[in-house]
């Protein structure tokens, strides 16, 4: 029963940064705002980023479960911190991009997500190789949203 609520926990923790996404919705006002932008031809079509943030941070929460119910080590409170961070500038992106309207500051912020999600996907794998593996897909996205981003501040 420890491991099935260790395992909600996780999730739990995981999802968090997408709750932000409900306080800043992309309809009404900010509908309004990121309809107008001029956007990558490359930008999918809103449930496709539905459906992959909700892949990846269930990713990252069986990621975060293997740490945690990994063997004891040394670079666990490194895990932990990384992964708090990642989600603090997850949801930092999320309320300077949709909140404030700041793209080139959400900018910045995707790129130092980004380095931090590699330095996480790195600590994770030196505890357990399968939870390394599984922060990659988190990865390669956060690079294609910096690559979105930077489109709409180049843009506009």
């Amino acid at each position: 029963m420890k491991k099935f609520f260790t395992f909600i926990w996780a999730m739990f923790l995981s999802y968090l940064p997408g709750a932000t996404s409900a306080l800043f919705p992309v309809t009404g006002e900010n509908g309004c705002w990121y309809d107008n932008l001029r956007h990558s031809s490359l930008t999918p079509n809103g449930i496709v980023f539905v459906v992959v943030w909700t892949v990846l941070y269930f990713l990252l929460g069986v990621a975060l479960y293997r740490i945690i119910r990994a063997p004891r080590g040394g670079r666990r409170g490194r895990a932990y911190a990384l992964f708090g961070v990642h989600m603090i500038l997850n949801a930092g992106w999320t309320y300077a991009f949709f909140g404030l309207h700041l793209a080139d500051v959400s900018l910045v912020i995707c790129a130092v997500l980004l380095a931090v999600a590699i330095w996480m996907m790195r600590v994770f794998r030196r505890i357990d190789r399968v939870a390394g593996y599984l922060v990659w897909p988190y990865v390669i996205w956060t690079l294609f949203a910096l690559y979105l981003n930077a489109v709409i501040v180049y843009l506009n």
